[in-house]
């Protein structure tokens, strides 16, 4: 059986995913077959397998870390929020049914069995697991019924590293808060403290790191830094969205819904320098982009009500007027649509018209689709006509049908990998709006070289140095420059004595 060792964080946004990631890449990089296990995730990102099952993108990156094939035993329960207080649950990578949050919270105990058998499944067939878990372990008022941070701790019999940030300020005071908030048995298992996200002169810390360990009685095993590095995020509090407001020579910008799904979608073009990237959510900072991309939302109708009423609708009509490219993915493209149709009251129910740009109507049904795809570009029309042709992979998750009207031109012909279909159209395109049900749709350099080719050819600029490289090896650069770092700043030697003690 794998030997294991967990990550657990003050709360959210500390790092635990990056530092998960890294240690499966030392892990690895040390000659361990390693997986990442995180019994519940909640987030918008998701990804299909190639059996057709759903699972936190969080995951898939650690897998990606790891050096191993994605599954849905890494994540086996995934909560993907609806709004406030609802979420559609997703079981071993199939939609379970919508619940509210106190009737989750009721029924999560019931999950338990599948969250052994998954994480069971990976510990016969790797050697180290690392378990990543989720916001506080020191919730008073939810760790009773945990599943994620203490309880899934003693499930697996894990030693922890509990993790502050540092940049955020009170670092101390909440690794030390954690700890005492924590039950008895529960501080046992706490084997080692590590600060994040630090800036500066370490040996200024010393006398902190003093008094944190005599006050919590638990070793700091690491100082990591601040890095700036290039891998795909979790869930809304990502960085990206408040970066990036320059604009380049080329300029994309996606429209921050409320409910954003996926946007790990648009990260290739993050990486060609001369091509800024910008998340928006006014009119004001829309500005005049080369292309607006509307990405896919979990809300699809609530989301198109903010675009109307915050005026970025009009915003995008007049830019497509003016022969901008809009490029409409997934909820995004439903959006461009003539209309939307919720009979069975997937999205709460009702009908509304859409934005008008792509003569289509979308119904919304309770069946999901979820399947991996790959394909290519037919005759394309407008600025990106140099598509026609390209080929890409990627995946479909959605709950909706999507009709054309008479005349109306598909943007690509695909095969579906999970039904094992004959090849079918997909999406649509007329002058410069384009739409598409593929996540993943750029990821291949191909696919977003040429974007970027069409782009600056339209504005009359020489982009022959404006050139993709393959995100699938600039990834793999990353997560050895993550793990890198990590060597350098966290005790490893005194990690892998964790993990070989356990608890």
């Amino acid at each position: 059986m794998a030997k294991v060792i967990m990550v657990q964080g003050t709360m959210s946004n500390v790092g635990k995913s990056l530092l998960t990631a890294g240690l499966c890449r030392i892990f690895k990089q040390d000659g361990y077959k390693v997986a990442p296990f995180k019994s519940q995730n909640m987030a918008l990102n998701s990804f299909i397998t190639e059996e057709g099952l759903e699972m936190g993108r969080a995951q898939v990156m650690q897998a990606e870390a790891a050096g191993v094939k994605p599954s849905v035993c890494m994540n086996p329960i995934l909560l993907k929020p609806t709004n406030d207080v609802d979420s559609q649950v997703i079981v071993n990578g199939e939609v379970l049914g919508n619940m509210n949050a106190r009737e989750y919270f009721a029924y999560k105990k019931k999950l338990i069995p599948d969250i052994l058998r998954a994480f069971e499944t990976l510990c016969a067939e790797y050697d180290i697991v690392v378990i990543e878990g989720a916001g506080s372990p020191a919730e008073i008022n939810l760790k009773s019924d945990g599943i994620v941070n203490m309880g899934m701790a003693k499930l697996a019999k894990a030693p922890v590293l509990l993790v502050g940030d540092i940049d955020r300020g009170g670092v101390f005071a909440q690794l030390v808060g954690t700890v005492m908030l924590l039950e008895e048995d529960e501080r046992a298992m706490v084997k080692g403290l590590i600060i994040n996200k630090f800036r500066g002169d370490r040996t200024i810390l010393d006398p902190g790191i003093r008094m944190l360990e005599e006050r919590a009685g638990i070793p700091v095993v690491g100082v990591a830094p601040y890095l700036r590095i290039q891998v795909e995020d979790e869930d809304s509090l990502s960085e990206r969205f408040s970066g990036n407001h320059k604009v380049a020579a080329i300029d994309i910008a996606v429209v921050r819904l409320p409910r954003i799904a996926n946007f790990t979608d648009f990260n290739p073009f993050e990486v060609i320098e001369g091509v800024s990237l910008r998340y928006v959510v006014s009119v004001a900072e829309l500005g005049e982009p080369d292309m607006i991309i509307l990405p896919g939302s979990k809300s699809t109708m609530d989301d198109l009500r903010f675009l109307r009423q915050s005026g970025l609708e009009a915003a995008i009509q007049k830019a497509a007027a003016a022969g901008k490219v809009i490029f409409g993915i997934c909820g995004g493209y439903q959006m461009l649509g003539e209309t939307l149709a919720d009979p069975q009251g997937v999205e709460g129910g009702g009908q509304m018209r859409g934005m008008g740009l792509l003569p289509m109507d979308t119904v919304f049904a309770g069946a999901k689709t979820r399947t991996r795809v790959t394909g290519s570009f037919v005759r394309t029309e407008g600025i990106l006509a140099e598509l026609a042709g390209e080929e890409f992979c990627g995946y479909e998750i959605h709950m909706g049908v999507t009709t054309p009207r008479e005349g109306l031109q598909p943007l690509t012909l695909i095969t579906d990998h999970n039904t094992a279909c004959e090849a079918k159209a997909d999406g649509a395109q007329r002058g410069n709006v384009y739409g598409t049900y593929v996540h993943g749709i750029f990821d291949r350099k191909n696919v977003a070289e040429a974007v970027v080719r069409a782009l600056g050819r339209a504005k009359g600029l020489d982009v022959n140095e404006l050139a993709a490289v393959d995100f699938a090896a600039f990834k793999e650069t990353q997560y050895d420059i993550l793990a890198d770092a990590l060597r350098e700043h966290l005790d490893m030697k005194k990690i892998y004595q964790i993990l070989e003690d356990g608890v």
